[in-house]
């Protein structure tokens, strides 16, 4: 097999790259591990920035987004038992989009395949060879089959995800990572009720952070700080109801809308980067070259950035033969990637309780929080960061 871009994962980076370079009329190839089915019922939450939307309509995948999804003009921080709203659109003049990932992947899917795109889900032993060559290929097996398949390509999008091959490719000598593990992990349920609130809520309670959001007019999602290495068989659904009434208390009695629980998991919280991003003709994007903690909504968004950087590079290359668009593709990616890591950080710090916080460092939080809620500066720096930084294309 033979094409000009390999994209290796079919996530939200890989499939929005395939469609951005069949705007510019570059031929790729999508490979994926799991079936379309499995990558179409993950449930994952999605908070998409202004950028993103904006992108999901330029390229005609919108219509779902704008039926199922809700725009939110602001959000709100919860603590001491009283809620204050950051208005994000007045702030900004943008908004952000709940939508839910894998009913954006349904979007990229179906359009991808609609123009003809090749995408060959269920692929098997996927490895890299020649990554620092002309000719890079990549080796897999399609499920259940014994003989190796090659496509060979001129560039390489690792879009795999932090458990992928791809970022694994590159020599350890030639790349660095930077982790931050946190003390706590993040428990999600998804419920059958109605909206709690027209809003996110984001809450700094004495006994840890909670979070209520939506998914749609009957099912809602909300999270619960827990211990990193707790168990979810621990968390009873009366339990999770209790401390999702006594975290998000306010004086005036407000109480989250109970219903029955559909799923619930717990999801590990760390913050991760790799740089460089590129090595050789293997560029990396999405989660296979950073992860961020949930708190500041910024995965699904950095995985897009990304990809548009790259889409615009090998546009380029391939219009009139220019390189200097891809040799700078990790120099402007990172600058927005360690933007989003910082206020990811930022706000997992603010929000959270830690084990090992002193009271003195508690008060710390509730300082912060006081200022950045009630400061025009502070709110219009949370909301300026949470709708979505720009892509700084001079480096």
């Amino acid at each position: 097999m033979r094409t000009q871009v390999g994209i290796i994962g079919a996530g939200p980076a890989g499939l929005m790259l395939s469609l951005l370079l069949a705007q510019r009329g570059v031929e790729s190839v999508v490979l994926e591990a799991r079936s379309r089915q499995a990558i179409e019922q993950t449930i994952r939450a999605g908070v998409l920035e202004q950028g993103t939307a904006d992108l999901m309509r330029e390229l005609g995948v919108h219509r779902r987004m704008e039926e199922l999804g809700d725009e939110h003009e602001g959000i709100e921080f919860r603590f001491r038992g009283r809620g204050r709203r950051i208005p994000l659109k007045e702030l900004t003049g943008k908004c952000v989009t709940l939508y839910a990932q894998h009913e954006v992947i349904k979007d990229l899917v179906a359009a991808r395949l609609e123009q003809g795109g090749e995408i060959l889900f269920s692929v098997q032993d996927v490895r890299l060879e020649g990554i620092d060559s002309e000719r890079p290929r990549i080796r897999f097996r399609r499920d259940g089959d014994a003989l190796d398949e090659v496509l060979e390509c001129d560039f390489v999008a690792g879009c795999d995800g932090f458990h992928g091959p791809s970022r694994a490719s590159i020599p350890e000598s030639a790349r660095q990572e930077f982790v931050k593990t946190y003390p706590m992990g993040w428990l999600g349920i998804l419920t059958q009720a109605p909206p709690s609130s027209r809003e996110l809520i984001y809450c700094a309670s004495d006994r840890g952070f909670a979070l209520v959001s939506t998914r749609s007019p009957e099912i809602q999602r909300m999270y619960l700080q827990v211990d990193a290495d707790d168990d979810i068989r621990n968390w009873s659904d009366d339990r999770i109801w209790e401390e999702l009434r006594l975290r998000l208390a306010t004086e005036d009695g407000w109480a989250p809308i109970e219903g029955p629980i559909l799923q619930k998991s717990i999801v590990q919280m760390r913050s991760f980067v790799c740089s460089p991003m590129q090595y050789g003709r293997l560029y990396l994007a999405g989660d296979a070259a950073h992860i961020v903690p949930p708190t500041g909504a910024k995965g699904l968004n950095l995985a897009v950035s990304d990809v548009r950087v790259l889409a615009e590079a090998l546009g380029r290359y391939y219009r009139d033969g220019s390189a200097e668009l891809l040799h700078r593709y990790s120099a402007i990616c990172l600058r927005r990637v360690w933007k989003a890591e910082r206020f990811s950080y930022f706000m997992t710090q603010m929000l959270h309780r830690f084990p090992d916080h002193s009271p003195f460092e508690r008060e710390i939080q509730l300082a912060e929080l006081d200022y950045v809620t009630s400061s025009r500066h502070g709110l219009a720096t949370i909301a300026e960061n949470y709708v979505g930084l720009p892509i700084e294309w001079d480096t």
